[in-house]
């Protein structure tokens, strides 16, 4: 059945349309400009999208904004999304709150456009979940009311607007929210760099960390660039990955972080690209992959000299042209990712032993920056970074101390640390859980060869050889007593103790931990 011949209120409004714009073609041409200038663009519930107007100039962006749409009805996705596409926008399509929830989760879009009657979720349950993780919101309605619109502005959402919409409104509307959200995130990028210009100034002020400092400024204005990053374990690589990232144009965009070491082939080939449906036993769905996910970011590759042989070529070609495809998959994905890596191994010699690629090696290479252990900074430069632990460790464990005695802070500053930055954070976090409730952490909270400091008497080395058990110990209480207070929940419990929610479950099952 034709539109014009249905009996739909949406139909009849075509209708009405077509032949209000019959009239504006028959009037005079001295009125043309005027009727051209009066005309609306209106998107009734099952307006076609053919019948939506070309975009006012005006409207058009010079930034690509992206927009989630989450509506049931297909024809109102169909000439919206169609409409923000010709303007500029990048445009997501969802026909329900759980995909829409998913496709938010996925690529973060700077504004959804949420449909308030939904087949599997509530409208207002949607906003809120959608909040709760920073998204902004716009609400369409086909029925509104004072009082949902009243609950919509506080549950946070930034407009709410009854169909049929003027689509230039919502496009003013949308603007104003994307400039808002663009200042937002401006803002926090100036706050990440000023804790990222802080953290490099906290590292020390010998002349090796301030050439240290000098070098990551200069990795993160080269934005394109592949960034090696090598030394010992434990001395701070991830950090300063992160800082080369938090410093760089790439700011905005996403930091993933994947540890390429102790996983099958198979299973990291799927994190790192992902997967499409019956890929392997296990693949029932598609699965977009972590490089997948760091688009217009960086991907921090730690340990790759630990890289499985089978998926050298792949990284490989992800740095030569960008692309990929998913495990299973026979579509080129194209990226734009900077790639940062990290390694305790000396690659060159891998590469000798046949063991890594040689023109992957090189391709690496491009900018390599060494991370000096800790043994070889000075002194001043270890109590600034005892300072920075001690106040990062702070704010996460209420009641213990933040301080430490003359005899412990000297215990602290010489002992030789072989485990670097690493060894010495978990160290100042068991002294702190033990002096839980005292003014200071002391001599007696520190473990025994670390008490005797750098030179104590040689037997050291047989004393250390029983503190990895301790510390364990106090690992396994300190991760019992955070999943308890959260009552179980694993996601909440990784992100108080700063590590991943696969790891954490990894040492739940290493512990034991029965919960």
């Amino acid at each position: 059945m034709a539109h014009g011949d249905c009996g739909s209120p949406a139909a009849a409004w075509c209708t009405s349309q077509r032949s209000k714009a019959r009239r504006g073609r028959s009037s005079s041409t001295a009125n043309c400009g005027a009727t051209r200038r009066s005309r609306r663009a209106w998107c009734p519930r099952l307006c076609p999208s053919s019948w939506i107007p070309r975009p006012r100039r005006w409207a058009r962006r010079a930034v690509a904004d992206s927009v989630l749409l989450i509506d049931d009805d297909s024809d109102v996705l169909r000439a919206v999304g169609d409409y923000f596409d010709r303007i500029g926008y990048e445009v997501a399509r969802a026909d329900a709150a759980e995909p829409g929830f998913e496709a938010f989760e996925r690529m973060r879009p700077t504004v959804v456009i949420l449909d308030l009657h939904l087949p599997d979720l509530d409208g207002l349950e949607l906003l809120e979940r959608l909040r709760a993780q920073g998204g902004s919101v716009i609400l369409l309605t086909g029925h509104g009311d004072i009082a949902t619109a009243v609950r919509a502005m506080q549950l946070g959402a930034e407009h709410f607007l009854t169909k049929p919409v003027d689509l230039n409104h919502l496009a003013a509307a949308t603007a104003r929210v994307c400039d808002k959200v663009r200042l937002a995130r401006q803002n926090t990028l100036l706050r990440q760099r000023d804790h990222a210009h802080g953290g490099l100034e906290s590292l020390g002020t010998s002349p090796l960390i301030r050439e240290l400092g000098r070098q990551v400024e200069l990795l993160a204005a080269s934005e394109r660039s592949t960034v090696l990053l090598t030394g010992e374990s434990g001395t701070g690589k991830g950090w300063v990955a992160r800082a080369i990232h938090q410093l760089s144009p790439r700011a905005g965009g996403p930091f993933v972080q994947v540890n390429s070491g102790g996983r099958s082939a198979t299973f990291l080939e799927s994190e790192l690209f992902g997967h499409e449906p019956g890929a392997f036993a296990d693949a029932k769905e598609r699965r977009q992959g972590l490089v997948e996910l760091a688009d217009r970011g960086t991907i921090f590759l730690d340990e790759i000299g630990e890289l499985a042989p089978e998926l050298q070529p792949k990284v490989l070609k992800l740095l030569e042209a960008g692309s990929f495809r998913r495990l299973g998959g026979a579509r080129e994905i194209t990226v734009d990712v900077r790639l940062v890596a990290a390694t305790n191994r000396d690659l060159a010699a891998e590469v000798h032993a046949g063991r890594f690629r040689e023109d992957l090696y090189y391709r690496l290479s491009v900018m390599p920056l060494q991370v000096p252990a800790l043994r070889d900074r000075s002194r001043e430069d270890r109590l600034a970074l005892l300072t920075r632990i001690v106040a990062d460790l702070a704010p996460q464990m209420p009641g213990c101390p933040g301080a430490c005695s003359a005899e412990a802070l000297e215990r602290l500053l010489s002992a030789p640390w072989p485990g670097n930055v690493r060894e010495m954070r978990s160290v100042v976090e068991r002294a702190m859980i033990l002096a839980r409730g005292a003014g200071e952490i002391g001599v007696e909270h520190l473990p025994s060869d670390v008490r005797r400091g750098a030179g104590g008497g040689g037997g050291g080395g047989g004393d250390r050889h029983h503190q990895p058990q301790a510390l364990a110990e106090v690992e396994r209480i300190h991760i019992e007593k955070t999943l308890r207070f959260h009552d179980g929940n694993r996601t909440r419990a990784a992100q108080e103790l700063g590590i991943s929610r696969a790891t954490l479950i990894n040492k739940i099952k290493v512990y034991q931990l029965d919960l």
